[in-house]
């Protein structure tokens, strides 16, 4: 059986993350976010990893061509 998150404590959570978020500089949560995409890109394939910078690109260029899709 799935365990099934209190939804007080997930509230209250949320709470102090936006509070330390607030109280974070800039250069601080840029290098919270480079842990996390770090720390989800070793667990993707390199397949998977590959789609994804394709994507990128794509989107770079459109957006340097001014196109919204």
């Amino acid at each position: 059986m799935a365990h099934k998150k209190n939804p007080n404590a997930v509230a209250l959570g949320s709470l102090g993350g936006k509070a330390r978020a607030e109280s974070l500089s800039e250069v601080e949560i840029k290098k919270i976010a480079a842990k996390g995409g770090k720390a989800r890109a070793e667990k993707l394939s390199a397949k998977e990893l590959s789609r994804i910078a394709k994507l990128a690109v794509a989107a770079r260029e459109r957006k340097r061509r001014g196109e919204n899709r």
